[in-house]
């Protein structure tokens, strides 16, 4: 079963030490950052499934961190956890698209049922797939297995659409060889490892323009799609 994974940006040590600690006893996987802004870099390159943030931050505040988040990212669950205890502070945190916004000194048992709220209620919102993507200055249409825009439509085989998808929904990690192999065949055959070579190179041609995407080979390893 997975471990929901959490983003949480706390700069009191004590307080986070304590709080990380009750959540990964409630088998929540918890990435700690101290600051704002490297929790918008660790956001913008790994997968969470909510966010916890505190609000008073070095380097970037809780509030620009959720409204840099939102530009991205409108479902995942945030929670406010902050010492300001003003209704105007409440209201300003909400109005940006947090979920809930908790006042410390906090119950770890309220907090850790409003995580299991928003997991519940997030987890029936990803179960009607999203099925168009932008990939660039594509809509990367995944039930059609079309790539488009107001210029051109560029149309993929199944096996490229999925194989695209697949990348998407891992930008930014290492994906292993056997892992692809098996995601699209069931197999990690070694014929279907050359099939998909041709089909990476055939990506790698369509996206070429793309400065800001690159599918990188890792050397028997595997594939990252880069995409910043």
């Amino acid at each position: 079963m997975k471990n929901f994974k959490i983003l949480y940006t706390e700069d009191d040590e004590t307080l986070a030490f304590l709080t990380k600690d009750n959540l990964e006893q409630n088998d929540y996987e918890v990435v700690h950052c101290t600051d704002g802004k490297s929790g918008l870099s660790a956001f913008n390159n790994e997968d969470f499934d909510i966010c916890i943030f505190d609000i008073m931050m070095p380097k970037m505040n809780g509030f620009d961190l959720a409204t840099e988040i939102r530009k991205t990212d409108t479902d995942i669950p945030i929670i406010f956890l902050s010492a300001k205890t003003l209704k105007e502070d409440r209201i300003k945190g909400l109005r940006l698209g947090a979920d809930d916004y908790l006042v410390k000194p906090f119950s770890i048992e309220e907090l850790l049922l409003k995580i299991e709220i928003f997991l519940k209620r997030s987890q029936k919102n990803r179960a009607i797939e999203k099925s168009v993507y932008e990939i660039g200055k594509y809509q990367f249409d995944t039930k059609n297995f079309i790539l488009f825009n107001e210029e051109e439509k560029i149309g993929l085989t199944q096996r490229e659409a999925e194989l695209l998808k697949l990348f998407f929904d891992n930008k930014n990690t290492v994906l292993k060889r056997e892992k692809i192999l098996t995601a699209l065949w069931g197999t990690d055959d070694y014929f279907m490892g050359r099939s998909l070579d041709v089909f990476i190179s055939r990506l790698r041609k369509i996206l070429i323009n793309e400065k800001n995407i690159m599918i990188e080979n890792l050397h028997g390893v595997g594939f990252r799609f880069k995409m910043e």
